[in-house]
């Protein structure tokens, strides 16, 4: 089963950056979204590494110095911004796990998520 979560609006989101959400409410992001332009993308904040580990080393860092993609603070492992794939590390092959999106006529940012948490950690 899935319910559709308002993330925020599009101008909430920096032109070419990232931001992080808590929209299970577990004390700490566990969704982040990345907009380049008029396109937003959505990620499990976990990388498929060891452990599912949290991919920023502070909030909201998801982004390489350069904004072209992101990154996991902990094992160094790149991902590509549009597909979640990891182009580089030591998940490499490995993807992200992809939250489908919308935005709405009227800017809201919308994730279907998984209320069974398929593809989540726990809590």
């Amino acid at each position: 089963m899935s319910k559709m979560v308002k993330l925020c609006t599009l101008e909430d989101l920096p032109e070419r950056g990232a931001r992080g959400f808590d929209p299970e409410q577990w004390g700490h992001d566990t969704v982040f979204v990345v907009r380049r332009g008029r396109f937003v993308y959505a990620y499990r904040d976990l990388c498929p590494h060891y452990g599912n580990t949290a991919l920023p080393w502070r909030k909201d860092a998801y982004l390489d110095t350069k904004g072209e993609a992101i990154v996991c603070a902990a094992h160094g492992a790149r991902f590509e911004i549009a597909t979640g794939l990891c182009t580089s590390g030591p998940c490499l092959g490995k993807s992200l796990v992809q939250i489908p999106l919308r935005v709405s006529n009227g800017g809201d940012v919308l994730a279907t998520l998984d209320t069974n948490n398929n593809g989540a950690e726990s809590p």
